[in-house]
């Protein structure tokens, strides 16, 4: 492994573009920012006044000396910002990227995060996920609308299955009547992913518990109305899970209109697998 930092790695050729140019197909940008540098609340400069930026990094080829630098970037004040870091060595972006990050940090120039006194998470990565957690439009739940449209199926989006009835799903199929939710692991208590909060313990129990009594009842409430109800994790395989709702659907086309309003329920338990 090089040593990162020390220059002249390349002496007779330019470093490989995969040491510094995203590829196709990658992560979004903010989503490898956040993961080189070890998470989103790992990523800020102080502006003073108690104030914090997001940064990110910037990788620079420097063709006449074949050296890759990197950059702190940020803006403030509706200004771009920018501070050399140093220079890094390694044959992947995602290295480099981690190693400016890591340098970045030990000259002092990241602010860490800290909790808000209002705030009611453990901690700062769970506020940070709580945080991320929309109520709609979220990576899942966009990844599936797009997989499902590709294979020709129309939908609507984040609305109530039935009108007078206060439940809201992420997809419904209302003609057909199935209604899909895509559950967060951490608000909905994923059976595999889901941790207890150590701070304010009896607040996020109940809260959570809560959650998950509400989604029984609708997938109660839908079902007694004869709608088909399925619940996906946001961790599971969406291409299986545009599947799973692909058939409910076309299962309900291919049935007598009288056995449209037989109660059946796909339940939040059963994971895509």
């Amino acid at each position: 492994m090089p040593q990162t930092g020390a220059g002249g790695r390349w002496k007779d050729r330019l470093p490989p573009e995969r040491a510094y140019k995203r590829r196709a197909g990658a992560a979004t940008p903010a989503v490898e920012q956040d993961r080189t540098a070890g998470g989103r609340n790992r990523r800020y400069v102080n502006l003073g006044d108690g104030r914090l930026a997001r940064a990110s990094i910037t990788l620079r080829l420097y063709r006449s000396t074949r050296r890759i630098r990197a950059y702190l970037r940020w803006s403030q004040d509706g200004k771009t910002e920018e501070r050399y870091v140093c220079e890094v060595e390694f044959d992947s972006r995602k290295q480099n990227l981690a190693e400016a990050w890591r340098q970045a940090r030990a000259k002092g120039l990241l602010a860490e995060e800290t909790l808000p006194p209002e705030s009611t998470a453990s901690s700062i990565e769970v506020r940070a996920s709580m945080r991320g957690n929309r109520g709609k439009n979220t990576r899942p739940e966009l990844l599936l609308r797009s997989l499902l449209h590709r294979r020709g199926m129309r939908y609507r989006v984040d609305t109530r299955p039935i009108a007078d009835v206060r439940r809201r799903a992420d997809l419904v199929f209302p003609g057909d009547h199935v209604a899909v939710f895509v559950d967060g692991c951490f608000w909905h208590g994923c059976p595999n992913h889901y941790r207890p909060a150590t701070k304010n313990a009896d607040f996020w129990r109940e809260k959570i518990n809560g959650n998950r009594a509400r989604d029984t009842e609708t997938n109660e409430t839908l079902a007694a109305a004869g709608w088909t109800v399925i619940r996906i994790w946001e961790h599971d395989d969406l291409a299986q899970a545009a599947t799973r709702i692909e058939n409910a659907v076309r299962r309900k086309r291919t049935q007598p209109t009288s056995s449209l309003r037989r109660a059946t329920t796909d339940q939040a338990t059963d994971s895509v697998s």
